[in-house]
């Protein structure tokens, strides 16, 4: 009998089979069991040191999963998803989870019965596509200008979160803050709301949480350059520069050589002459305010302050952007071509404030700012950082229903009145694929299971009562209560989720389940330390 031959590298590690198609699921599983009491107004928060020794504190499921450092290559596909979810729609990130270590644990039996991963993948596919119809039948549309209306959904959005005792506060500063930054592009006809740019979150330890307010313009941590500067300006007009008002220096290094003695003046002349010539043509359009990206001078600082204009500098550019549209101003990149319209006239007052020990510039009672920041104040950071989450959140919820105004009950009913549908459509498939299909029905009663338990309610019999709801007609609104754990009419409670989020959730779980299943072979190789990829196994050269 020959010896027998050596394909992979020695060192490296294979798995493949059954065995590895158990061993994704049991990883998906134990991923959704760690964030699975973070679901739902009773939710739990979880503490996670960073190696670094700081300490998060959230139940925000994107947050924990960011934090946990994970071998396994399946889990850390799931905790991908979570980010995806949160860049894409911001809310549900547990959910996602949940629903996709569940759509994996539902497989688990039909692979230990030997049934072809492919089935189950075309099953889970059917499902899918049924999922997203179903969706689209089940939404109510509503009017995303109706104050009201975007209050109740927002809420629920929140009524998850830390933030829920502040409810009525947070709705109000996540409408107001989008409400501000939208934007209508008359050239694509698109609305474009972009929260990560002009919706800037200013965190501020101290004070309460009740203080927090969104402003109607920009706040920065600036202070005036000079001290003579006046700190209080009503009506300013703002001229934005992302120039420097000092002398330029050489890019590379330069050598001067001067013969004379007077050579030496001529050159501080020439500096002061230059620093002259650029305040006098900022002054000649009599601003108010200047705020530049670069540095200003000592001796720009005293031509401003003699011409009583406020300077401010080194400026982030985000903020110099944020300021523009909040004023109306443009961003002049050369003092020699500032124009009359690039100056911003459109704020009503400018001040600086003290907090702490740390001042801050404040651009507020703007005409119609289309750029805000959201101050928050709070007890301490982690409660700070927690707030911002929550309230990012919100505000992702509130843009979506903007774009796509359609919504779906919340507490768990969608996914009950889902179910309901599929498993009286699995009863006329045929084939064997009629089995997973309907596992994905049961899989995903797991929204409201979970629910059920985090409120330390009786499990089975409240499931029990909410199928039996569902299989009457005209109940599709039924869920569980998240606070008592008893089963309600969403439509009383008003829990109302948008269909983006729903929409987003399914297909993200199903698309992860299908691709996880896929895997038959894990091929882990260790490569050695010192050579990188490939050194000391290539062939041997003839010589």
């Amino acid at each position: 009998m020959s010896a027998p031959v050596l394909v992979l590298n020695q060192n490296s590690k294979r798995e493949s089979g059954r065995k590895v198609q158990l061993g994704n699921v049991a990883a998906a599983k134990t991923i959704a069991d760690v964030i699975r009491t973070c679901l739902g107004p009773r939710s739990m928060l979880k503490m996670l040191m960073d190696p670094m020794g700081g300490i998060v504190m959230t139940n925000d499921g994107n947050a924990i999963l960011r934090e946990i450092t994970v071998q396994h290559p399946a889990a850390k596909s799931m905790i991908e998803i979570s980010r995806t979810q949160d860049e894409e729609v911001g809310d549900g990130t547990t959910s996602v989870i949940i629903l996709a270590g569940e759509m994996m644990t539902a497989a688990e039996q039909f692979l230990e019965q030997k049934m072809h991963p492919t089935v189950i993948i075309a099953a889970y596919r059917k499902a899918l596509d049924d999922m997203q119809e179903i969706l689209a039948e089940l939404s109510v549309s509503i009017d995303p200008t109706e104050k009201s209306e975007m209050r109740k959904i927002v809420k629920s959005a929140i009524g998850t979160k830390f933030i829920n005792k502040w409810a009525d506060l947070a709705c109000d500063m996540a409408i107001k803050s989008v409400s501000t930054v939208v934007l209508d592009n008359q050239s694509t006809g698109r609305r474009e709301i972009d929260i990560k740019r002009y919706a800037k979150v200013e965190k501020v330890p101290g004070g309460i949480l009740e203080d927090s307010e969104v402003l109607d313009g920009v706040m920065v941590n600036k202070d005036v350059t000079h001290p003579a500067m006046r700190r209080k300006i009503e009506n300013p007009r703002i001229l934005l520069l992302d120039c420097s008002l000092e002398y330029q220096k050489g890019e590379s290094q330069t050598d001067m050589e001067l013969s004379n003695e007077t050579d030496f003046e001529k050159i501080l002349q020439m500096e002061e002459e230059y620093i002259k010539r650029v305040t006098s043509e900022i002054i000649s359009h009599k601003p108010d305010l200047v705020f530049t990206e670069k540095g200003i001078s000592d001796l720009a600082q005293y031509f401003l302050s003699k011409a009583n204009i406020t300077a401010i500098r080194r400026l982030r550019k985000s903020d110099n952007n944020r300021i523009a549209r909040a004023c109306g101003g443009t961003v002049c990149s050369r003092p020699e071509e500032i124009r009359e319209e690039d100056i911003g006239t459109g704020a009503g007052l400018f001040e600086v404030r003290k907090f702490g020990e740390e001042y801050f510039t404040f651009i507020t009672k703007c005409k119609d700012p289309k750029a805000c920041t959201i101050l928050l104040r709070g007890a301490s950071k982690d409660i700070l950082m927690e707030v911002e989450r929550n309230l990012q959140d919100a505000m992702q919820v509130t843009r979506n229903v903007m774009i796509n105004p359609q919504l779906l009950p919340g507490g768990g009913a969608v996914e009950m009145a889902v179910a309901q549908i599929m498993k009286e459509k699995s009863k006329s498939m045929t084939g064997v694929e009629q089995w997973p299909y309907r596992a994905v029905a049961d899989a995903l009663e797991i929204i409201p299971r979970t629910l059920i338990q985090n409120c330390g309610a009786s499990t089975i019999r409240t499931i029990t009562a909410l199928r039996a709801k569902h299989a009457a007609d005209g109940n599709q609104t039924w869920g569980v209560n998240g606070e008592t754990g008893q089963i309600a009419d969403m439509k009383d409670l008003d829990v109302w989720e948008p269909v983006a989020v729903k929409l987003q959730t399914y297909k993200t779980a199903m698309e992860t389940a299908m691709l996880l299943l896929r895997i038959d072979d894990i091929v882990s190789g260790t490569k050695k330390a010192e050579g990188g990829e490939g050194t000391g196994s290539a062939a041997p050269t003839g010589q």
